[in-house]
């Protein structure tokens, strides 16, 4: 099913003049929409959309490093290491020594974190998914390759030797 939306573009399908301001609207208007949810969410759960974000790193993965958290829930390593403080203290996760090697320090689930992400509301707004799933598969191949261009435009990541990588969006 293909949507009608023009999401921008002109009757002929010819982008709009202007198109890093159109970028920035609309990345303005998503951050505004991630703000008012998590907000929301907030306020109904008393924990942050990156807190879920990272119970569910630890529950789809299991028993997790600080660095394999981070790297699957997309967050910096001192912003993991506040996030599982805080979880801990909330009873949601513990930290446990890996019986392999006890150099490596673990997250786990605790019973409270596994019912606490049971009732954990959607990241999305209702409706999105719903949405986005009535997209064909190569429309929705489309709005990922291209959030994901954009988000390797917003936060290059430089490596050791001083190049960009290839762009994650490649990966797709």
């Amino acid at each position: 099913m293909t949507s009608n939306r023009n999401f921008g573009l002109n009757r002929d399908n010819s982008v709009a003049p202007g198109n890093a301001q159109s970028v920035m609207k609309s990345i303005r208007r998503i951050a505004h929409a991630i703000d008012t949810r998590s907000k929301r969410i907030g306020r109904e759960t008393g924990l942050t959309i990156p807190q879920i974000v990272v119970l569910q790193a630890v529950h789809d993965q299991g028993a997790l490093t600080t660095a394999a958290i981070s790297k699957q829930a997309d967050l910096s390593p001192a912003t993991t290491v506040s996030i599982l403080d805080k979880l801990e203290a909330k009873g949601l996760i513990e930290r446990k020594r890996s019986s392999t090697d006890r150099r490596k320090v673990q997250a786990v689930l605790t019973d409270t974190g596994t019912e606490t992400l049971k009732h954990a509301p959607d990241l999305f707004a209702r409706g999105f998914t719903e949405e986005f799933s009535a997209f064909t598969d190569s429309e929705q191949k489309a709005i990922v390759t291209a959030f994901l261009k954009v988000a390797d435009l917003l936060d290059p990541q430089d490596t050791e030797a001083g190049t960009l990588p290839e762009p994650s969006y490649r990966d797709i």
